[in-house]
């Protein structure tokens, strides 16, 4: 069984802001969780706005809590709200359905983690969690419309 290093973490981190000031995005928090929902690394960019961490953890464990990327959880929330909302109670309300939480996979599909982006359109928030797990090796599932 795979596990998420600590320095794996810091690349998806590092990778994530990277991209989001090649693009020049706002400002971003980014969250990479294991696949136990701890977190292993965080980092709010100066100038973030107040919650952008809590929301970038919530895409992410969101995302772990049903085992899909929160781009499914969107579509989920569209077609389902009462259940959307139920989950979301049930997991404390950390949960955000919007595009921005991406599950970690190995080359075998292995689930090992979860990234949630906030800060930008979650659209951008999703590219910068695909580009960082892209470059820590590991495969991004950010769910599907």
């Amino acid at each position: 069984m795979s596990e998420l290093k600590l320095d794996q973490a810091q690349t998806i981190v590092a990778a994530a802001l990277g991209h989001a000031h090649a693009a020049g995005m706002n400002p971003l928090a980014v969250c990479v969780l294991d696949s136990r929902g701890a977190p292993k690394a965080l980092a709010a960019e100066d100038g973030s706005s107040l919650n952008r961490t809590d929301i970038a953890m919530g895409k992410a464990k969101g995302a772990l809590a049903l085992g899909m990327g929160s781009r499914s959880l969107f579509k989920r929330a569209k077609d389902q709200p009462f259940f959307i909302a139920a989950v979301t109670s049930t997991v404390g309300g950390a949960l955000i359905p919007v595009p921005g939480g991406v599950l970690i996979r190995t080359g075998d599909g292995q689930v090992i983690g979860a990234v949630g982006v906030s800060g930008d359109t979650s659209d951008n928030d999703e590219a910068c969690a695909v580009a960082g797990i892209t470059a820590a090796g590991y495969v991004p599932d950010p769910g599907s419309d």
